[in-house]
């Protein structure tokens, strides 16, 4: 897979785009699509329980659900050439998405830094989506930004990766989008004015999102933001997934 990546997007120099990892609905004739994006370190095997799950649960059997690798992560492609840069990313998943030939309403989900992407996607492509669901948003002010401790945790974070996969910590993807799509006040200005509806999934055991933001980015946008608490931490475990489906049922029902 690696090598005809390279060959595809190197040689032949075809437009980025991301590797399939799932595409499945109960049904012949899908009534939604859920597009699932993984987050930082990660791959699109973070959703493996989750998919279980959904899959299983027979009021969402007309959902179609699809998963992509970032690039650089899984499946995808991966090279120096790269900047994996946030452009890039939601170069390559609008080109995925296109290739789906999707004619259903889309439901966007992202988990972690996957979060973070799929919001500047809707921003972007703006018409194109019917809701976004952001699990576990690491969503932060210049105040958090700038604090020592917030900056001593960034890094024990970093260590954590380095410790788990020597080679994640080193990847440029993981470098890159820490610092230029993660550590940011961007997104936080960003989801305070989004425009299309958005349900954001958090535990409130999660050290690594500044949870204490998101009551105010709710307060500012009622209109198209509402925030759920777990009692979970920052994985896409069953506190989060569980509370998936009173959401994709909602959104299924004003389909029909």
């Amino acid at each position: 897979m690696k090598i005809k990546n390279k060959i595809k997007y190197n040689v032949f120099k075809k437009p980025l785009a991301l590797a399939k990892t799932h595409d499945f609905c109960a049904s012949k004739n899908p009534k939604l699509t859920v597009v699932l994006i993984h987050g930082i370190a990660s791959d699109s095997g973070t959703f493996k329980n989750t998919l279980s799950y959904l899959e299983g649960t027979a009021s969402l059997k007309d959902v179609r659900f699809v998963t992509f690798d970032l690039l650089g992560a899984g499946k995808s492609y991966e090279s120096d050439r790269l900047g994996y840069t946030l452009n890039e990313q939601l170069e390559a998943l609008h080109n995925s998405i296109a290739k789906l030939k999707i004619d259903t309403p889309l439901v966007l989900l992202g988990h972690s830094l996957g979060s973070l992407i799929v919001m500047n996607y809707v921003n972007t492509y703006k018409k194109s989506v019917k809701k976004l669901i952001m699990v576990s948003p690491p969503i932060y002010t210049e105040k958090d930004l700038n604090h020592p401790l917030f900056k001593e945790n960034t890094k024990m974070f970093k260590d954590l990766v380095s410790a788990k996969d020597k080679k994640a910590g080193d990847k440029k993807q993981f470098n890159v989008s820490m610092e230029q799509i993660v550590l940011t006040d961007k997104n936080y200005k960003l989801l305070s004015k989004l425009t299309t509806d958005t349900t954001i999934l958090y535990g409130d055991l999660d050290i690594f999102i500044a949870s204490y933001n998101l009551p105010a980015i709710v307060k500012a946008n009622s209109r198209h933001i509402a925030a759920i608490k777990t009692v979970g931490k920052h994985p896409m475990s069953r506190d989060k997934y569980h509370k998936l489906v009173p959401i994709l049922e909602e959104i299924l029902n004003e389909t029909i």
